[in-house]
């Protein structure tokens, strides 16, 4: 994954990359790291885990050009964790079959998150998802 961007403000954190299978970790972990910074405990550390994942994977299997933008936002007791994409095509959550290997993203962070959404726009679309940076676990996020 080739990062051609980074931004850093005191409640954002923003990077423009090339999503690849290899490298979603990395991303993962960006995410859950300025989560943590933000104070958000386990849980919110967690989910920014899944929700980097799941969505940074979607842009691999779904959308053409990989180029992309993560971004986490984080105030109001909440974080928001965003990637836009080059990609018009409106995410789908559906009840997932439990015996396929894969196909539960997406449906595990609507049931988790406070809030998810889409926004499209010319030439792509911002898929995120918002929750609480406390509240979950109670130990705090190392």
């Amino acid at each position: 994954m080739t990062v051609t961007t980074h931004e850093s403000e005191d409640d954002t954190c923003a990077w423009g990359l090339t999503a690849h299978p290899r490298t979603i970790e990395r991303w993962r972990n960006k995410a859950a790291a300025a989560v943590a910074a933000q104070g958000g405990d386990r849980s919110a550390v967690d989910l920014a885990r899944l929700a980097a994942s799941e969505l940074l994977s979607n842009v691999v299997k779904h959308v053409a050009d990989p180029r992309c933008r993560l971004v986490v936002e984080c105030g109001g007791g909440f974080a928001r964790l965003q990637v836009l994409d080059r990609s018009t095509a409106v995410p789908a959550i559906r009840v997932p079959d439990w015996d396929a290997e894969s196909g539960r993203g997406l449906w595990l962070l609507h049931s988790t998150a406070a809030d998810w959404g889409y926004v499209c726009f010319p030439g792509g679309k911002s898929v995120w998802i918002r929750f609480p940076l406390t509240g979950g676990r109670e130990e705090a996020a190392t």
